[in-house]
């Protein structure tokens, strides 16, 4: 695909999303990033911002298969990934494929569930593929997870470890929307017979194919390359900072890059690139001090203070 073509057909697929979901649009694009980024989404919201609806949105726009998991205390591993349940007519044990077995899979409060279930997502999200008694089972292609967690309701909750936050390319939130937005719900309601908006599909599975690898030809200068790097190892070295972000969340924050570059219109990537996603990919990665929590410190101000600090590099012409 040529850049233009990139950028049209992108700009349809958040179209069709914006049809459905009152949301600011770059909050939709960095969902759309890191799903073209071959990567997982965390979506950290107070209830009723529309997070199960974009979430649907995206697989019906798309045209692939969608599935809602409820994640609750008394969830088992077996409850999202399937098990082999005994067939008294065959009299042998034939696997029933959990909700996990889907192109769209969204992880409602995964927080609520134990640390257990919240690892039986983890095969499947970084290896595409899960395990039941000792036999593998590929996943469905593409697979994307989209979880959510509140936070502000925390009884009863089990925090996710560095280890599986690290799973998910980006982690972003929808947020309230404005009066005027909140004004267009209304009006989109008024307009409409079902509580529910519908989406029409405007893209097939086999154009997302294309656009999938289209980030792969995206070129990124040493100069970018290494203003990338640098922001990533500076979280390391801040002062409230206990943990920074990993070398396999440098790779990933690569990624990201080339795939805004992408839906740019571009054909290379920019230091405006790598500003743009800095937040969405490293803020989740970082794991800040006892003195830096009980200070109300937020990783996402640790983020935009080291892209203020770090020197921009310029292009060549």
């Amino acid at each position: 695909m040529d850049p233009a073509t990139v950028q049209q057909r992108s700009d349809e697929i958040l179209d069709g999303i914006a049809a459905a979901v009152v949301a600011e649009r770059s909050t939709l694009k960095t969902i759309f990033v890191g799903l073209l980024s071959d990567g997982h989404v965390l979506l950290e919201d107070v209830p009723g911002t529309g997070k199960t609806l974009t979430a649907r949105s995206f697989a019906n726009v798309i045209d692939v298969s969608f599935s809602r998991i409820q994640f609750t205390p008394d969830l088992l591993p077996s409850d999202v990934i399937g098990s082999n349940i005994f067939d008294e007519k065959t009299q042998s044990f034939e696997f029933q494929p959990g909700p996990v077995f889907a192109n769209v899979v969204l992880a409602d409060e995964i927080n609520r569930a134990p640390p257990k279930t919240q690892a039986a997502l983890l095969e499947a999200m970084e290896e595409g593929q899960v395990t039941v008694d000792g036999e593998t089972r590929p996943l469905p292609d593409p697979f994307v997870v989209i979880a959510t967690q509140n936070p502000v309701e925390m009884d009863g909750t089990f925090e996710l470890p560095a280890a599986q936050k690290d799973r998910f390319i980006v982690k972003t939130s929808l947020g309230y929307p404005d009066r005027a937005g909140e004004l267009e719900l209304i009006d989109r309601r008024a307009g409409r017979e079902a509580s529910s908006p519908s989406v029409r599909t405007v893209c097939s599975l086999d154009t997302l194919t294309k656009l999938r690898r289209v980030p792969e030809s995206i070129r990124v200068e040493s100069g970018v390359r290494e203003y990338l790097v640098d922001v990533a190892r500076a979280t390391r070295t801040d002062e409230r900072v206990n943990t920074g972000v990993s070398p396999r969340g440098i790779q990933r924050f690569f990624e990201v890059v080339r795939t805004h570059a992408a839906l740019m219109g571009r054909t290379y990537a920019t230091p405006d690139d790598v500003k743009a996603m800095a937040p969405p990919v490293l803020s989740h990665r970082i794991v800040v001090t006892p003195d830096a929590r009980v200070s109300g410190v937020s990783t996402t101000e640790i983020v935009d203070d080291i892209l203020l600090d770090m020197p921009v590099p310029q292009l060549r012409a």
